[in-house]
């Protein structure tokens, strides 16, 4: 019938099909030139454009398959510093670079002092974790702190800060409840340890006694299935982040039970906790609280709703864990690297507190040479190397444009913003004003902070603006107490692995702007790989021993 219908129609050529694809396609590219033009005069009332990444691969495609070859060999950093060599060249401000990638986002790349500052502090409205920030954290981490804007980031905030006083994080019971599993493990007859594992281990433990007030004693278990499932979420996740824009190639199915198990575990806890909290403040049940404090039940005098509890208590328990736990690696690793930092820190514990009684939060605040190790080990080994934002409405950043790069760079709603905290902290703005007397900036040398600070917004190993880590103290706290109790049993570390760690390192030659290397290149010469993910990992075991 439909036959019949038709059988009188003109039947039309190939000539006219291929002229109307044409003629679409035309239609298609012209308006891609006049949504693009409308794009580049919206840039350019703003700013301009910082230097372009360029590459042989189109859409962006060198950039995104550079850096994840640069993340695969533990590269990171050569990646950023070799692109702002060659990209930036002499410039006045030679740390930020842009691409587009496929799908037209625009990523902008910055080491900037001044730009992290407008981007965390001074322009903090503009930017956010952004949608696809969130989409990509949802199902672990919530809507938490860590992961939210807004109305929404401002409300999680205001019901935590309250839960961080100096009175709760000064109480030292739970940081020396996994002290003593901890220090038996390296009181070994001045055998091997591996002291990356046992910190991962430690700070676990502790997070979760802070956190859950519960004690997984994984230093005593270490094939606990707390830790087991923590772990191997933890990696799975990495490694999705790292699949972009290939996601499917990690599918959530592969790290969804280890998810489940963590929920499983933490859900009666919390359900427990809101129970006692709501019927003691309805009158019907006397007080049950533990005079030891912990997290959950802090919170949940704050709020009892369950979803709120269990997204910020699972990302608490991820940020007290792989941060700080590779932050002690990095300081053991560096202070068997430098014996004499480890006999001024014993005479100062033995001057202070002496060998036998535990220390005070005071006494451990007292100590100078302490907070300088620490601060030192941050400097040179960042907790989060890389961070992301995104750009929420139409804004700029203070540098990266013109023909010196310090013109402004105009950035628009939906911009995706990468910035490096490890080139950051090795920036040599950041060191100008060095004494003389100093060792150079990437040797660790703690003593520096006795009379040097970096420049504003050059360090910043707990964030910085509105969204500064609510937990620093914690962690300084949690770091110092440690220090003098090992340092009160032991009075040396050993390196007992090469200088450049366990695994070999790839030798590729890095760019450079003259005759000389560049301040990146110094500070990675002897030192192990390193492995760049969420935190700043030491690549294969970080191998000392303990001597009494």
């Amino acid at each position: 019938m439909l036959s019949d219908l038709t059988a009188g129609l003109p039947t039309p050529s190939w000539h006219w099909l291929a002229f109307a694809a044409a003629g679409l396609l035309a239609a298609k590219l012209t308006l891609n030139y006049l949504s693009a033009a409308r794009t580049e005069a919206r840039i350019k009332a703003l700013g301009g454009r910082a230097p372009l990444f360029g590459g042989r691969l189109p859409f962006g495609l060198s950039f995104l398959v550079g850096f994840r070859n640069a993340v695969t060999v533990d590269e990171t950093l050569k990646f950023w510093s070799d692109t702002f060599v060659r990209v930036c060249g002499s410039r006045a401000s030679p740390y930020t670079v842009e691409t587009t990638t496929v799908g037209g986002l625009r990523i902008i790349m910055t080491a900037d002092q001044e730009n992290i500052k407008a981007i965390l502090a001074t322009q903090f409205d503009d930017f956010g974790k952004g949608q696809r920030f969130r989409d990509d954290w949802v199902d672990m981490l919530g809507r938490s702190i860590f992961n939210s804007d807004g109305e929404a980031w401002h409300t999680a905030r205001t019901r935590l800060r309250p839960v961080f006083y100096k009175e709760r994080i000064s109480d030292l019971e739970c940081f020396e409840r996994s002290v003593k599993n901890l220090l038996p493990l390296l009181d070994n007859n001045g055998e091997t340890v591996d002291v990356k594992d046992m910190f991962l281990r430690f700070t676990l433990d502790a997070s979760a006694d802070f956190t859950l007030g519960v004690n997984l004693e994984t230093l005593k278990r270490p094939l606990n299935e707390f830790a087991a499932s923590f772990e191997r979420l933890r990696h799975k996740k990495v490694q999705r982040e790292r699949s972009k824009p290939f996601k499917f190639l990690v599918p959530r199915s592969s790290y969804q039970p280890d998810l489940d198990y963590i929920e499983s575990f933490m859900d009666p806890i919390i359900a427990e906790t809101v129970r006692q909290v709501k019927a003691e403040q309805a009158g019907t049940s006397a007080s049950k609280k533990d005079p030891a404090f912990n997290l959950l039940r802090a919170s949940a005098e704050v709020s009892t709703d369950q979803r709120f509890l269990r997204d910020e208590l699972i990302t608490s328990l991820f940020a007290g864990r792989d941060n700080t736990a590779m932050a002690f690696a990095w300081m053991f690793y560096e202070l068997a690297r430098h014996p004499d930092v480890v006999r001024d820190l014993r005479s100062a514990i033995i001057k202070t507190v002496g060998l036998d009684r535990e220390p005070g939060y005071q006494e451990l605040k007292d100590m100078k040479i302490v907070s300088n190790i620490i601060n030192e080990t941050l400097r040179l080994y960042p907790p989060v190397p890389i961070n992301t934002r995104a750009c929420i409405r139409d804004t700029t950043l203070p540098r990266g444009g013109g023909p010196d790069g310090n013109s402004p760079i105009g950035v628009l709603k939906g911009t995706g913003i990468v910035y490096s905290n490890h080139l950051l902290h090795i920036n040599p703005e950041a060191y100008s004003d060095v004494p003389a007397d100093h060792p150079p900036p990437e040797e660790w040398y703690p003593a520096r902070w006795d009379t040097w600070f970096p420049k504003p917004w050059a360090f910043l190993p707990f964030h910085g603006g509105p969204r500064f880590c609510l937990g620093q103290q914690l962690v300084m706290v949690e770091m110092s107490y440690t220090l003098v109790r090992i340092f009160q049993r032991f009075s040396q570390v050993e390196l007992r692995m090469d200088e450049l760690g366990t695994v070999e390192r790839r030798e590729q030659p890095w760019l450079r702007r003259g005759a000389g290397p560049e301040l990146a290149e110094r500070y990675m010469k002897n030192r192990p790989r390193m492995v760049t993910e969420i935190t700043l990992f030491p690549r294969g075991e970080v191998q000392l021993a303990f001597i009494k």
